[in-house]
Order: C-alpha cells, then sequence, then structure tokens
C-alpha cells in the first residue's frame, strides 16, 4: 500500500534559474567592476585576448631510422591535441601513427571522423596493426 502511494506522488520541480542579465562571469567580477566604476577608475572588461604557450616535453614510442611512430589503441583529444602543437612547433619530424584500427571514431558523434581521417585531415601518416613494407625498405 505503501509503495502504491509513493508512486503515484508527484516530484515537484525546481523552478528555472533567471538567465544572467550581467556582462561578468561572476558576481564577484560584477562586483569588481561596480567598485572601479564608484571610484571612477577607467577600465575595459575582456577586450585583449593573449595567446600563451605552455612548454612540454614529448617520448616518442618508436624511434626508426628517419620517423617516429605513435602507436594508439585509443587516440585521445589531448594526445591529438599534443601532436598538433609538436607539429606545429617541430615541423621537421616525421611522426606516424600506428592505430589498432584507424577506423574507430573519435567520438560517438554520427558524423564524427575517424582515427584515420583525422591524420589526413592533419597531414599525418598512419596504417593499422603494423607498418607498411614501404615504411621500412
Amino acid at each position: 500500500m505503501i509503495l502504491k502511494q509513493l508512486n503515484h506522488q508527484v516530484m515537484k520541480r525546481k523552478p528555472p534559474l533567471p538567465q544572467p542579465t550581467s556582462k561578468y562571469k561572476s558576481k564577484f567580477e560584477a562586483e569588481f567592476a561596480n567598485n572601479l566604476t564608484k571610484k571612477k577608475i577607467v577600465f575595459t572588461y575582456e577586450t585583449l585576448s593573449i595567446d600563451y604557450t605552455i612548454c612540454s616535453s614529448y617520448k616518442p614510442d618508436f624511434i626508426l631510422n628517419d620517423f617516429i611512430v605513435e602507436t594508439k589503441g585509443y587516440f585521445s583529444k589531448e594526445d591529438r591535441r599534443k601532436h598538433l602543437a609538436i607539429k606545429e612547433t617541430r615541423p621537421e619530424l616525421d611522426i606516424r601513427f600506428c592505430f589498432q584500427n584507424s577506423k574507430t571514431k573519435l567520438s560517438k558523434a554520427k558524423r564524427s571522423l575517424t582515427y584515420g581521417a583525422w591524420c589526413d585531415r592533419h597531414g599525418f601518416l598512419y596504417c593499422d596493426t603494423y607498418i607498411p613494407k614501404e615504411w621500412y625498405d
């Protein structure tokens, strides 16, 4: 009897939160800007974009005579970002990928690229499972 009563109870939803109308990302930023304005200090908000680089190092999986081979079962977003940064900063390096399955999609999205299509788009050579003979002959 109690179970039947629980099943018939209507769950009340919380009312939606009002959409922020401030151009600032937080209440603290808005208060800070208000304080600057009260003090008649001239300022702009988020009008400058600053590029920056985070230095890191990279240890390739396999180094052959003329090129590097990265083996990948799972090709994460972080790995893709890392390899694009390496290609941009060290264009002289010939980095190639060997995937367990180059037809694996990058995400579950319907139109997602495959690992191989990503390599084609960004100018990386790739293969499946083992390196092809033409890479080492």
